[in-house]
This record gives structure tokens, sequence and C-alpha cells, in this order.
């Protein structure tokens, strides 16, 4: 049998490895994908920490060891399997690692992402039975995947771009369910990070008239804004308290929110249509319950981020201003067709981004450094065809 190289975890809190193992056979409707790129996400070290893990008692979360991570792989199809008629070996992919029951409610009704084993291959879920049946993440030299998870990359988008479509469909998902296009004003709530420049770029795709965002550091929100001067605002938030009267935008010292202040006075009063909170699961409640203050009456929101703390909502406040606040995971395989045909066309602009690639012998570096980096637009990708560099 033939051989390959991957980066496997031996226990949970320790480095990778890099290991031989078999290359994979796909199963009939499954295809092999020799793997080209593989981003790497921040949350990656919480993941092989066993972060997620700890949050059920039999900590099914996680994939069983030995395990191979890698969320976002992209490739060449190696090989198919007998029942897959409409794809070709030589063919340019990225692999949607969303992996549904196929046979649930949920998934016979076409809403494959909330079914209720809904698991992510290459990095945690729901199911113990799907992780043992697609047990090889993009951390690797060849991955099995089915056929339906494909997304066909069009040539001006690179293998490194291909590696950021989790963070961008999990952005363009999130605003679709808000309703983002011509005419709407959106906020993304941590703009200049990893989530929200991709939401930034997004909106821009999906013709969004306004563009507010929210973040830290001028430096990064700068160069957020100088993508597109005339449609994007930001504005510098540090922390600071949850205002106390979410209709008036005012804040425990009587004064108004500065936040509130700004998005009503760049909507004319009114407040923005939509919302998408970027902050990471460490930013405070206090945070997400300013940008929901921003909101319009009749105003939607959704969360991305995983803000940890619970929020303190007020519920009169939402019934009576018509506010809709819900959360989203992921996206589908179509919504990535989306966005490669978006990235084709040249609307989704993907150039912005600033690929630091590294061998598969360097991911234990690469996590230890994943700190280092200019906000949203570094780009971190793992080519398991280089093993040493």
């Amino acid at each position: 049998m033939p051989t390959m190289i991957a980066a496997r975890l031996h226990a949970y809190g320790a480095p990778m490895t890099l290991d031989r193992i078999e290359v994979p056979q796909p199963r009939p409707t499954d295809v092999l994908v020799e793997v080209k790129a593989c981003g790497v996400v921040p949350n990656l070290t919480r993941v092989v920490s066993n972060f997620f893990g700890t949050l059920t008692p039999d900590n099914k979360m996680m994939p069983p060891l030995p395990a191979i991570f890698g969320l976002d792989p992209a490739g060449v199809v190696a090989k198919v399997g007998e029942q897959v008629f409409s794809v070709r070996p030589g063919e340019r992919v990225y692999v949607n690692p969303a992996r549904s029951c196929g046979s649930c409610r949920m998934c016979r009704s076409g809403q494959p992402l909330d079914c209720p084993s809904f698991t992510l291959q290459g990095y945690f879920g729901r199911s113990q039975e799907i992780m043992r049946a697609y047990p090889y993440g993009g951390l690797a030299q060849f991955i099995t995947a089915p056929a339906t998870a494909l997304v066909k990359l069009p040539d001006n988008v690179s293998f490194e771009a291909a590696a950021r479509f989790g963070y961008l469909g999990t952005a363009y998902s999130a605003m679709k369910k808000i309703g983002v296009g011509p005419g709407q004003t959106l906020l993304i709530d941590g703009i200049s990070g990893q989530l929200g420049l991709n939401a930034a770029l997004l909106a821009l795709a999906m013709g969004a008239t306004k563009i507010l965002g929210t973040g830290r550091k001028a430096a990064l929100l700068g160069r957020v804004k100088a993508l597109a001067p005339e449609r994007i605002d930001v504005l510098s938030v540090p922390n600071a308290p949850t205002p106390t009267s979410p209709a008036s935008g005012g804040g425990k010292d009587g004064g108004a929110d500065p936040l509130v202040a700004w998005a009503k006075k760049a909507t004319d009063g009114y407040g923005v249509d939509g919302m998408i909170d970027c902050l990471p699961p460490g930013a405070p409640a206090s945070a997400t319950m300013r940008a929901l203050y921003c909101l319009r009456r009749g105003g939607r929101a959704v969360n991305v981020g995983a803000v940890m703390e619970t929020l303190p909502i007020n519920a009169f406040w939402m019934m009576t201003n018509r506010i809709g606040l819900q959360g989203s995971v992921w996206f589908t395989t179509g919504e990535g067709e989306d966005m490669a045909a978006m990235a084709g066309a040249g609307t989704l602009n993907l150039a912005v981004l600033e690929h630091r690639v590294s061998p598969l012998s360097k991911i234990n570096e690469v996590l230890a450094g994943m700190d280092e980096r200019n906000g949203g637009f570094t780009n971190f990708v793992i080519d398991p065809s280089r093993i040493e560099g």
C-alpha cells in the first residue's frame, strides 16, 4: 500500500508528530484529495488542548486519538469512488469539512448544518461515528471526503486563498441569514480580526451600501477602511460598560455611548440594519451588547465569534423593538460554491490576504505563533506536500 506523511496528535495538549501511515482509499461515493494547502485557524490551539472536549462530560466532541486535524484543506482530486460521476481526477477543489448523518429529518430537508450529528472533519463535532468514518484532516498529504463536500475552484483562486474558505464561509452564511445586500447598512463588530475582515470582504461583494466596523488597533482599522473608503467607516472602541438604556444609548454616567451615537449618526438616526458579531470567545459580553444597541428597530444580528460570557439581554427591549438575534455555525457546500463564483468573477477580492505558508513539519511552531499576525490579513497555511523547510 502507498504511504503518506500526516501530522497526528497522540495526546491532547501535546505536540503533533509526523507519522507515516497508509494513504486512505475512497469509498464508492467518496473522493481522494491530494492536499496542497490547509488553513490553520487560531482556535485550533484550543481544540488540540481539548478545550471543547471538556464541554461534555463524556468527552465525545473530540476525535479519537491519534487524530489528524486540519479544518480547511484545498488540493487536487487524486482518485474518485466508483459511484462518483461529476468529479474528475485533476480538478482543483476546496473540501468543505462539514459532515452530517445524511438521513435525519434535518438532512432530508436540506438543512445539514442543523443535523444533530453535525461534525467538522479534522476538528471536532457531535458524532464519534462520523469522526471515525472521516478521520483525515487537512494536515496530511491525502484525505478522503464525500464527493458532495467539494467546492470547485476557479483558476484565479489559489490553494492558499481557498484555505481561508472556512472563515469566509462562516461569515457568508451568517450574513445571508440577516439579509446583507444592496441598501443595507451592516455593523461588523471586530472588523479587523480573522472573521471580521472576511465579513468585510464579503459585505463588499454582496453589495452592502454602508459597512461600519469596530476594533481596537487604529492601524489595522485604517487598512480595512482603505479597502473601500467610500463604503467602509471604522471606529476604535476600547472596552466599556454595557449601556443601561439601550433605547437611547445612554451610559452609566448618563452620557451617550460613543459607539451607539456613532452608528446612529452614520444612519441618519435610525441605527444599522444588521450586525454580525465577530468577537472571539474571550471578549466581554458588554462588547456584544453595545453592538446590539446599534441596531435600528427591526434590525437583525447574528453571532459567529462565540463570546463565552452570558449576555445580559433585556427581553422587553428585544420584543418591543422587534430585534432579532441568532447564532450561525459554518456554511454549506452550496454557499462555498457561491464564494468561489464571486472570487472567480472578481467581486470577492482575496488579494488582500497575506499568505504565511509553512511546511507540515512546522505545524507545532505555527500553532505556537498564531498571535504573531497582522489581524485578519495574515493567512496561516500549511503545505503538506512540503515536509521540511
